[in-house]
């Protein structure tokens, strides 16, 4: 049986066969031509500015000077300064002071304890203000000045003892047993015994008047030292009694000795 034929049905073309495309050749870069060379600018003369004209010099005018006008300064009224702080007094440990061991006087007028390192002055003051106390102690600085304070009133009567017995000696000297004593004689013993006299009688003032005093300066100077007042008595044992009194007043004080001092 026929096919029936198929108009849109077209023989097939045989294809051919495709060729491989060949790279397109390398272009070879065109040969750069040389720049052609411009000729060099012409070269202009260098110009020169003009010298620049001479600036005119000012004029400087000396400064006037007006005097000046003082005012009398003006004082703010000055503000009162306050009082000087007070610095308690320390004492160094083991040396006699104000504070402890020894608890000293810290002023001069406190006579119920020993003022140590007085002053001549304070320690006459304060001899005579504890006129009749036997009770507290006395630094060794109040008990020596006293002593020296003694010594030289005593000098005083003392020289007119001395110049007394000088002229009673001369005198009694020129006796002449024809005659006896002559005039003048007599008028240089008179004169003696008028200088021992009053020698005598300061020296009897003055040992009066200082006894008790005395005699309590030296029990507290006893109690400075821890040793009680009745050790005085021992300067009535002969020869070496007043040596052992004089060696304790020149010890050194002990804070044990405050046993002693008025409560």
């Amino acid at each position: 049986m026929s096919t029936p034929f198929n108009p849109e049905e077209q023989p097939q073309q045989p294809q051919q066969p495709i060729q491989p495309s060949q790279p397109p050749a390398p272009q070879q870069p065109a040969p750069q031509q040389p720049a052609q060379q411009q000729p060099p600018a012409q070269q202009q003369p260098p110009q020169y500015a003009p010298p620049p004209q001479p600036q005119p010099q000012p004029n400087y005018q000396a400064p006037q000077y007006t005097t000046p006008q003082y005012a009398p300064p003006q004082y703010q009224a000055q503000q009162p300064y306050a009082a000087a702080p007070s610095y308690a007094q320390y004492a160094v440990p083991g040396v006699p002071g104000p504070g402890e061991p020894f608890d000293g006087a810290t002023s001069p007028d406190d006579l119920t304890r020993p003022l140590y390192g007085a002053t001549f002055s304070q320690a006459i003051r304060r001899f005579f203000k504890n006129y009749v106390n036997f009770t507290g102690r006395a630094s060794r600085s109040e008990f020596w000045w006293v002593e020296l304070f003694l010594a030289l009133v005593s000098l005083v009567p003392m020289v007119f003892y001395i110049i007394g017995l000088i002229t009673i000696t001369v005198s009694s000297s020129s006796y002449d047993s024809s005659y006896g004593y002559s005039s003048g004689s007599s008028a240089g013993v008179g004169a003696g015994a008028l200088f021992l006299g009053l020698g005598g009688i300061l020296l009897l003032v003055i040992g009066l008047g200082t006894l008790l005093p005395y005699l309590g300066i030296m029990w507290r100077r006893l109690h400075d030292i821890n040793f009680a007042g009745p050790f005085y008595f021992l300067t009535f044992i002969p020869y070496v009694g007043g040596l052992i009194v004089l060696i304790f007043t020149i010890l050194s004080s002990k804070p044990e000795g405050r046993r002693f001092d008025r409560r």
